[in-house]
């Protein structure tokens, strides 16, 4: 029985990134014996690495804890990205999931100080799988990146053009040699569907999240994006994990995730934020500008301005969560959720709480002081 690829018939240019030191240029080839098995022998995950810096200290692991996670994309407890923990951007086709992600690739080669009006940590050198479409992703990003100057580019953006030289699931050391031999620091997976087969499938599900988790170990900030289920029940838009494509362990190892909402081609969709570090962020309207590949919150529910025109009514947990959880149908979910930001803002010094006088009254959050206007 031999093993599925011959290193010796990969093709000759996936990486490309001509001019970068230390990573082969499109003429050279890319030497995988150092990581893939040899021709006739079984592939076995190679020997854990049990060195020290494998062991924590139990006291300083769980008490040496920040307040709020280091983020890569977010400020404060609003956090998208965190540092150490993958960030998932699930879509529909054509809705606008790579020119996102193209944004967050430019702000960590420090081309751009933000994205969505949250800030971005710069990298050092990022490596783009471009496995979903590659042809679309690049005319994309030729929008985005068409005014950068191309040596910078080359010197801190690789590209991996096509399929990997395994299936992640099953290779398991693979994302994190990559990752390695293009010493780059940031992943962007597009798409998790093209980096492992049968993704339905627990096995696979868990096998494709030991390589991301084998990544992140390696001080690796990890990026993928995915593919939702078509739609909601009743034919309504998707808003919950379970609407993210496969098995439960994509979304159960990933830190953080976001659903884009929309038609493609749509100049507005909505972005809501599924599971994450900190605080939930959003939700937001997003305006797409296709021809530039830029992508700006054209509208997010602004809980000072409901209390504002509540006014001697003020603004219940009830109000908050139909607006934040775009439903008439506020769960006890819904409502603690809504309630965690209003009570933030009361800690910001926005917003007053009243507590009810009486029996089934509900609490009411004020405006902290007149309005300035």
């Amino acid at each position: 029985m031999t093993t599925p690829y011959d290193p010796a018939s990969l093709p000759p240019s996936h990486i490309r990134a001509a001019g970068l030191t230390g990573v082969p240029d499109a003429s050279e080839g890319i030497d995988w014996t150092d990581i893939l098995p040899e021709q006739g022998k079984p592939q076995e995950e190679p020997a854990e690495d049990l060195s020290a810096t494998s062991f924590k200290a139990g006291g300083s692991f769980f008490h040496d804890v920040p307040k709020t996670p280091p983020a890569v994309w977010g400020a404060g407890s609003d956090v998208l990205w965190a540092e150490g923990e993958a960030l998932l951007i699930a879509a529909p086709q054509g809705v606008g999931k790579t020119t996102l992600a193209h944004q967050l690739i430019r702000a960590r080669l420090g081309l751009q100080d933000s994205v969505l009006g949250f800030p971005v940590a710069p990298g050092k050198r990022v490596l783009l799988l471009a496995m979903d479409r590659p042809s679309q992703t690049r005319r994309a990003g030729a929008r985005i990146f068409g005014q950068d100057d191309p040596k910078y580019l080359n010197e801190h953006l690789v590209v991996w053009e096509g399929p990997p030289p395994f299936d992640l699931a099953k290779r398991t050391d693979i994302l994190a040699a990559m990752c390695d031999r293009a010493k780059a620091d940031t992943v962007i997976i597009d798409s998790i569907k093209d980096a492992a087969i049968g993704l339905s499938d627990d096995a696979v599900g868990a096998g494709y999240n030991r390589a991301r988790q084998k990544a992140l170990a390696e001080g690796v900030q990890v990026q993928e994006l995915h593919h939702l289920v078509k739609r909601g029940p009743n034919g309504s838009a998707p808003n919950t994990i379970a609407d993210i494509y496969g098995s439960t362990w994509i979304t159960s190892g990933a830190g953080s995730v976001v659903l884009l909402w929309g038609e493609a081609g749509d100049p507005v969709i909505s972005l809501r934020h599924l599971k994450q570090p900190m605080d939930e962020v959003g939700p937001f309207q997003l305006l797409q500008d296709h021809s530039a590949g830029i992508t700006s919150i054209q509208h997010s529910a602004d809980l000072l301005d409901m209390a504002r025109a509540g006014g001697v009514h003020g603004l219940t947990a009830t109000a908050a969560a139909e607006v934040l959880s775009e439903t008439k149908k506020v769960t006890p979910a819904h409502r603690e959720k809504a309630r965690r930001r209003l009570e933030k803002l009361v800690a910001a010094g926005q917003l007053v709480r009243v507590d009810p006088t009486g029996p089934g009254e509900p609490a009411r959050w004020y405006l902290a002081r007149a309005d300035p206007s």
